[in-house]
């Protein structure tokens, strides 16, 4: 005896007449107005910062020039005070962690490089003569080699390229310019190292104290922003479906290129990353923060977004091909709008949820979403009729659900993704109601 599996299919328009009673009457604007009004204030927000920064940039200027203004402290530096002006020009960058990284790397750099400096000159006085020159010319070609080396390991490029940079430059100086220099070399290693040190805290003073911009705060906000814009995204892209069954050709199609700026965000990610760790405790962020954590949110987005921009281009080359489906009593694109607004809603509860700091109980929540987005797509096309279809509309309407699972089984792990950052940076608990 052969056995029967049999399928329950929901009843599509009951349901989908269900959907529709608990809308409620509203005139939302459309994502691609949405996106748009929040890229300006974003733009604007941006704007503000590049002036702020370009203030404090003239403000330590103006205090490291006092070295060479003001008759007593040029009296202490001489004409060594450059090296001051120097340091607040190469070391101040438009965010405190970039800044605090500059100066450490310049910093270890500049005791390092100087220090082995001026062994190197004492030593090389002492022989005198040829073995004057030899032992420059062999220090030189040792100590640049091998700093220049360590340079190309990615793990100290990452982090301490900058101050292996700044140990080849000041060795070189040191040496060459001990060997012919009148007075001590320690006395001109001293003086040198003094003024950076001064430059150095006035570079850290001002970016610290007056207006700070921080590198955490931007990578923290753009992550956020990210999952609000993939989705008005998602939730534009199945609308799309829509207007393949009620035949509404003049609506606006959904705008991609949100999905492609999230692809871009790899290199900018890593180095806000880079920065963030430089800085101290501050506002909502501590000591040991689990940046790293939010690289790999960044990658899962990419994932979903790299997704989404699949879903919208498969509409936009199978039109015909969807199309031809509308009259089909065997498959239903109506629940597609549905399983958008889901999806949507999962991806904005997440993004305020990271917004807020506190904890999302998957569980509870965001779970029940996304399996209601699943149920809807056992709505988009019959199983058990499958066969009535022809070959061609079978490829089309399964692509297109296997993409849409690929998208809801992405944004699953997100939601898992953001818990583990959670229990990690020690999020507020805190359970979001489940909406209709």
């Amino acid at each position: 005896m052969e056995s029967t599996h049999v399928i329950s299919i929901m009843n599509v328009e009951e349901n989908v007449a269900h959907m529709k009673e608990k809308k409620t009457f509203q005139f939302p604007l459309p994502p691609i107005f949405t996106s748009y009004f929040r890229d300006k204030q974003m733009k604007s927000n941006l704007d503000t910062r590049k002036i702020i920064h370009s203030i404090k940039v003239g403000i330590s200027l103006v205090l490291v020039s006092l070295l060479y203004l003001l008759n007593p402290l040029f009296e202490q530096v001489g004409e060594n005070a450059m090296w001051a002006i120097m340091t607040v020009i190469v070391m101040f960058e438009f965010s405190a962690g970039a800044t605090l990284g500059k100066g450490f790397n310049r910093g270890i750099g500049t005791i390092f490089g100087g220090g082995l400096g001026c062994l190197a000159a004492v030593f090389a006085r002492s022989i005198g003569g040829v073995g004057n020159s030899i032992i420059i010319g062999t220090s030189l070609f040792i100590f640049g080699s091998v700093a220049t080396y360590f340079r190309l390991v990615p793990r100290i490029k990452k982090r301490y390229d900058y101050g292996a940079m700044i140990f080849i430059l000041t060795f070189n100086l040191v040496v060459v310019s001990g060997v012919r220099a009148d007075d001590s070399v320690w006395e001109i290693a001293r003086e040198r190292l003094l003024n950076i040190v001064m430059g150095f805290i006035v570079c850290i003073c001002v970016s610290l104290f007056v207006f700070p911009l921080w590198a955490s705060d931007e990578l923290h906000d753009s992550t956020v922003s990210r999952f609000l814009d993939l989705a008005n995204t998602i939730q534009g892209c199945l609308e799309e479906c829509t207007k393949f069954v009620s035949e509404k050709e003049n609506q606006p199609r959904a705008s991609f290129i949100v999905c492609k700026s999230v692809l871009n965000s790899k290199s900018k990610d890593e180095l806000l990353a880079n920065f963030a760790k430089w800085e101290p405790w501050h506002g909502k962020f501590g000591f040991s923060y689990p940046w790293e954590k939010y690289l790999q949110i960044g990658e899962v987005l990419r994932e979903l977004a790299a997704l989404i921009l699949a879903v919208g281009r498969y509409l936009q080359s199978s039109k015909q091909s969807m199309a031809s489906l509308r009259h089909s009593k065997w498959v239903h694109l109506e629940p597609c709008e549905a399983i958008g607004s889901r999806v949507a809603w999962t991806l904005r509860e997440l993004g305020d949820c990271m917004k807020q700091m506190r904890k999302c109980e998957a569980e509870a929540n965001i779970s029940a979403k996304l399996k209601a987005a699943r149920e809807e797509l056992s709505l988009v096309i019959s199983t058990s009729k499958i066969a009535e279809l022809e070959n061609g509309e079978v490829l089309t309407i399964a692509s297109f659900v296997l993409l849409l699972m690929e998208v809801v089984d992405k944004v699953e792990e997100l939601a898992k993704e953001l818990e583990e950052l959670g229990d990690i940076a020690g999020f507020s608990i805190h359970v979001t109601p489940v909406s209709s």
